[in-house]
């Protein structure tokens, strides 16, 4: 899923205590106590303990992501916990979604290992992750993150349907979709601030045509042009309209009157010319590349791309979420969890799930700040400045308003090649709107029926 590779390579919750140890909670569920042999059982009865013990204890992290900062994380732990040793196991991203059912089925399973939903919905249902429901009560984790970034990582058995059943994973942080803006090209163009709703946003696009510049800097040889639509579609489709569709659930339908208005505007945005007609040409990165060099005065991208923003365009560049169609709406952005889940077959699932606590610990939140990602605790964390301030004010917008929405190619496995195709033809004029909601809820159905 491309959902997963975003959280780093491109890579958000929010706040919350860690809360004492000690603290010995019976669980609300079945017990955790994992089968002999092969399968697990993601569920079972007995109590849970928030309590570290006092024995040595190993435990082994299997992650894709971020190598330096989970190892970072892990040695942080083990720091406060010297008896914990965390062993960490870096595999590169299409080798650990190929063979993750292979390592979490066989008999020295990790006992941490990175959550992906495409990958691991056969896990689920064969009962090889822990169901850490009597965790999140012990913990008391739906108030410490956003809803949406554990309704993420909740699922029913089948793996297949999100935003219900059990929490399968923990959040560490979360990425988040936004509007850059060139500055210096903004005044030329008679643009003073950042548009306050979408119909000023609209204008502020035709001021910059009219002044000759690049309106909007669009890569839509990946998933450049996903995200351009996808923050179209928060504005326009109801929030939970668009999480009934997304996470699978019974009745989710893409083809509303909302999607339908987001999926005409890119179209009649790239008739205008607001989008470069070698958009279909341009990848993701490249098009980021070209709005540092000054060629557009606008570009839908997420936070992995604030870095290089901010060190090539210095104070001349600014981040906001897309702005909703009335004034005082709530504030949106997609955004993918960068996240971990618990073995059925550890025998140390409750440090292994002490250590998913303390993601989102005031420590670990600063070296996720320092590594580029938004933390899990975004207060503890001092704001930055330039466009990294306006990443961190919105993204806390966001998150207040839980407005963070899955991105749309997790629908289903071959979501992203469906949008991305589809887009282009739209862009080039080559496709209808309903056409590509047509063969987007398609791809959907197929999956999900």
């Amino acid at each position: 899923m491309a959902g997963t590779r975003r959280v780093v390579h491109r890579t958000v919750p929010l706040v919350a205590a860690v809360l004492a140890a000690g603290l010995v909670l019976a669980a609300c569920g079945g017990g955790l106590a994992p089968r002999s042999g092969g399968g697990g059982s993601s569920a079972g009865s007995g109590p849970v303990s928030t309590k570290v013990p006092s024995g040595k204890v190993t435990l082994t992290l299997a992650f894709t992501d971020a190598p330096d900062l989970v190892k970072q994380l892990a040695a942080m732990y083990h720091a406060k916990h010297p008896n914990v040793t965390i062993k960490t196991q870096y595999t590169q991203f299409n080798d650990y979604v190929k063979n993750i059912k292979l390592t979490m089925s066989s008999d020295t399973a990790p006992d941490i290992a990175q959550f992906n939903s495409g990958a691991m919905q056969s896990i689920i249902s064969a009962g090889l992750l822990r169901n850490l429901d009597p965790y999140a009560k012990a913990y008391s984790w739906k108030s410490a993150f956003p809803p949406v970034s554990l309704e993420q990582l909740s699922t029913d058995k089948t793996g297949k349907v999100f935003g219900t059943g059990s929490l399968y994973a923990v959040p560490a942080g979360l990425s988040l979709v936004g509007v850059y803006y060139n500055k210096k090209l903004a005044r030329k163009a008679g643009i003073t601030a950042p548009p306050k709703t979408f119909a000023e946003f609209s204008a502020d696009l035709a001021k910059a045509k009219q002044a000759g510049e690049l309106p909007l800097q669009v890569g839509a040889l990946d998933p450049g042009a996903l995200h351009l639509w996808s923050e179209l579609l928060n504005i326009n489709m109801p929030l939970s309209q668009y999480r009934t569709w997304v996470y699978g659930q019974p009745g989710g339908s893409i083809k509303t009157p909302g999607a339908k208005a987001a999926t005409d505007t890119v179209r009649e945005w790239a008739q205008k010319g607001y989008i470069a007609k070698s958009a279909n040409g341009t990848s993701e990165n490249d098009s980021a590349a070209k709005f540092q060099q000054g060629k557009g005065v606008f570009h839908v991208n997420g936070n992995w791309a604030a870095g290089d923003i901010a060190k090539n365009m210095k104070g001349d560049a600014g981040f906001f979420a897309m702005p909703p169609l009335k004034a005082g709406g709530l504030a949106t952005g997609n955004g993918y969890s960068f996240s971990f889940a618990v073995s059925s077959k550890s025998k140390h699932a409750d440090v292994a799930a002490n250590f998913l606590d303390f993601l989102h610990s005031t420590e670990a939140a600063k070296a996720e700040s320092a590594a580029g990602i938004l933390p899990a605790n975004p207060k503890a964390v001092a704001k930055p400045s330039g466009v990294l301030g306006d990443l961190n004010t919105t993204y806390q917008q966001v998150a207040a308003d839980n407005g963070i929405q899955q991105f749309p190619d997790a629908s289903a496995p071959k979501m992203l090649d469906t949008i991305e195709s589809g887009l282009q033809s739209l862009i080039a004029g080559r496709m209808t709107s309903d056409a590509y909601l047509d063969s987007v809820q398609k791809t959907w159905t197929d999956y999900h029926r």
